[in-house]
């Protein structure tokens, strides 16, 4: 068995408070991290495609609201379904980046608006989180990665309380910025 995941938490998060968490996507561990580094109860935004993998499909479409990216009613949808689930008090989670990249050189991959328009709309605080290792220890490539350890940083929250539509480009940057710095200054 190998040691638990470092988590350092520059802001703790408030049981009971709904929050849009969001993170560099990397691995299939990332899921895994989320779950470990939120106590809070969450549900995840994620594309429909991933329904199709044999046994995670199965789980993934009762813990997840799913999106079909190339449907303007699926994307909508997720506004509605995603304001039901923090009426029942249960934070959000995307990965913003929309996927994993193809090329595993990229340190960390352009992020598409959706969290940052959801978090301004519901009035929620934003969430960044870095995961640092965990492409090292599991990518999407096949036989890859190795033990050892996984770590991740909770950043500061941004609110979003003041913040309108129009401000989604901005936070959502700086949001980027907060994690990129994280991953290319922090040495493994």
């Amino acid at each position: 068995m190998g040691c638990p995941p470092t988590v350092k938490y520059d802001q703790k998060l408030v049981n009971g408070k709904s929050y849009m968490l969001v993170a560099n996507h990397t691995s299939m561990l990332d899921i895994m991290l989320m779950l470990y580094v939120s106590r809070n109860p969450f549900v995840f935004v994620g594309k429909k495609e991933l329904v199709k993998i044999p046994v995670f499909g199965f789980f993934y479409k009762r813990v997840c609201i799913m999106v079909d990216r190339d449907s303007t009613q699926s994307r909508t949808g997720v506004y509605r379904r995603a304001q039901k689930r923090l009426h029942q008090g249960l934070s959000i989670c995307i990965f913003p980046e929309g996927g994993v990249p193809d090329d595993e050189h990229i340190v960390l991959d352009n992020f598409k608006d959706g969290a940052f328009k959801m978090a301004i709309a519901h009035k929620i605080p934003l969430v960044p989180i870095t995961f640092f290792d965990n492409k090292k220890r599991f990518s999407f490539t096949f036989f890859s990665g190795g033990p050892g350890r996984v770590r991740a940083r909770v950043h500061e929250f941004f609110e979003t309380g003041i913040l309108d539509e129009e401000d989604k480009g901005t936070l959502r940057e700086e949001v980027r910025d907060i994690i990129y710095n994280d991953l290319i200054s922090t040495v493994s």
